[in-house]
């Protein structure tokens, strides 16, 4: 038997961002339902995907600064930096690590097939209208 899954619609990919989302550190200037709008005819594969890369922008980000921070401790000399209290920041997802992951994404599904799917759906609809 054969199902037809279309791509998620707006709601569902709202819902999607934030089920992926739920556990992660997202920046409170993030608007999850602008993304959600801006990834029309995307999969929840795709969001899924965009969400991880913006995750591993923000990770990455976080290691960047805390070398920099080694490199100006040894360049200051260890015992000056000694009354600075270490704050360990745990890597934000911000508006901009998502604007970068949007712009490298890459939809999974082409027009081309989404029209093919589309008349797959129709022709299954009509066949089982016959059969019943």
């Amino acid at each position: 038997q054969l199902i037809y899954i279309p791509v998620p619609d707006l709601d569902s990919r709202k819902s999607i961002l934030r089920a992926v989302l739920r556990k992660s550190p997202v920046a409170p200037d993030v608007d999850l339902d602008y993304i959600a709008e801006k990834t029309d005819k995307y999969s929840g594969a795709d969001l899924t995907e965009i969400c991880q890369r913006a995750a591993k922008l923000a990770i990455r980000e976080n290691i960047e600064r805390d070398v920099e921070r080694s490199r100006m401790r040894e360049e200051a000399g260890e015992t000056e930096m000694e009354d600075v209290e270490e704050v360990d920041l745990v890597p934000e997802i911000t508006r901009d690590h998502f604007q970068q992951a949007v712009r490298e994404a890459r939809r999974s599904v082409s027009d081309a097939q989404l029209l093919q799917y589309s008349s797959f759906a129709t022709t299954l609809k009509s066949q089982r209208s016959a059969m019943a």
